[in-house]
């Protein structure tokens, strides 16, 4: 084999039969360049994770004066870092008293995990509830309590006694009892298309983990860091969980998650045993850095008061008679198309007119759409005059 395909195919393991194979040669603000120079305008983010833009200046400059001091030295935990100690007391600035103490993971899915493990720890039950069509990642734990048979069926056995409601409707809530360890809970549904919580229903969802003693989990890994207009989505609704799971947008590029918690609660991984969760490499002192930045950025700029603004923007441009809505929220939005191949050719030929749009693990009529938060008014309007011209062409052809 010759040729970097070819090579990419063969020895770099594939999650996808069909693959852009997009060659990259750099990034930067709200644009990929392939090795060819052809400039690709970003509605994506790499999933939601690149807050501020790809090579933000604020972003490479903490990585590198973190760099310059050190990179990893210890399993987390054992050494004092001031990237992770800092962080840890930022977040707990913006969040309520009871989410007060930070464990750093590398990724959303060992949040998750880590947030499980803490649960039954603490209360020692047997069941995890969480969504049908929920996404928590791709790990034992994780893909156990995923709301999606399809994704799980060939990699069963896989953890006993997880079992699932349906999202927004209170009829099924009851099935949260005393046997009932924690409830894992996507307050925007990502896999499925973003669908957005009904108030009511995560209002009665938290009443009943109060009154059971069910540890409520909030998995805010693609809402967190601002997407959606506040920080986290919990902090827009106002409603807390007793654990709260972060990564994505938290990084800004770079990989790292997080599961929050009292300390308290926390606690309970010093002792019975001691090391109760344990992680070589998470929170490491780099990514820690682009976090701390990130977050500094956003709590100190108006960038987040202006994601409502550009949401809008998106609604108003994406008008279309084979679009059938546009669903979700903040810089997290769905096109939902009439059918599975409109979907799949807008995907594609959007990327030949220089534009990144992806789709959803769950469903295949729609498009997601989730920008860097720094994307201008102008390069929203740019990327939806292409996907709308791209639909005028369908419509014409038809």
């Amino acid at each position: 084999m010759s040729n970097t395909i070819d090579i990419f195919k063969k020895h770099q393991a594939q999650t996808f039969p069909y693959p852009s194979c997009l060659q990259i040669k750099s990034s930067k603000g709200t644009y990929i360049t392939d090795i060819n120079n052809k400039k690709y305008l970003d509605f994506v983010a790499g999933v939601s994770a690149c807050t501020l833009g790809h090579s933000n200046p604020i972003i490479n400059n903490a990585i590198l004066n973190q760099i310059n001091k050190y990179t990893h030295v210890m399993v987390y935990g054992e050494y004092i870092q001031s990237p992770q100690y800092e962080l840890a007391h930022l977040l707990s600035k913006q969040l309520p008293n009871n989410l007060s103490t930070t464990y750093f993971t590398n990724s959303g899915t060992e949040a998750i995990e880590g947030a499980i493990k803490l649960a039954k720890r603490s209360n020692k039950r047997p069941e995890v509830l969480s969504c049908i069509n929920s996404y928590h990642g791709s790990t034992q734990g994780s893909l156990s309590i995923m709301g999606n048979e399809n994704q799980k069926t060939n990699f069963r056995p896989l953890i006993p006694e997880c079992n699932q409601i349906h999202f927004n409707d209170i009829n099924t809530i009851n099935k949260i009892t005393s046997k009932t360890s924690a409830v894992v809970l996507e307050i925007i549904q990502a896999a499925t298309g973003f669908i957005e919580t009904d108030i009511h229903f995560l209002k009665e969802v938290r009443k009943k983990c109060d009154e059971t003693g069910a540890i409520l989990i909030f998995d805010e890994i693609q809402t967190c860091y601002g997407r959606i207009g506040s920080l986290f989505a919990s902090t827009y609704y106002n409603i807390y969980p007793d654990i709260l799971c972060i990564a994505k947008g938290m990084g800004a590029g770079m990989p790292i998650g997080a599961f929050i918690s009292s300390w308290d609660l926390m606690n309970n991984f010093t002792s019975s045993p001691s090391l109760g969760h344990i992680t070589t490499f998470g929170g490491h002192p780099v990514s820690c850095a682009a976090s701390l930045a990130c977050l500094k950025y956003l709590i100190g700029s108006d960038l987040m008061d202006s994601i409502k603004t550009k949401e809008e923007l998106f609604r108003r441009k994406l008008k279309h008679s084979l679009i059938k809505e546009v669903r979700g929220k903040g810089l997290m939005l769905a096109i939902e198309l009439k059918n599975e191949s409109l979907a799949r050719e807008l995907v594609e030929k959007s990327l030949d007119k220089g534009l990144i749009l992806f789709y959803f693990l769950f469903t295949k009529t729609a498009i997601r759409i989730s920008p860097p938060l720094t994307i201008s008014e102008d390069e929203i309007k740019k990327g939806c005059e292409i996907i709308i011209s791209l639909l005028d062409k369908v419509n014409h052809k038809a």
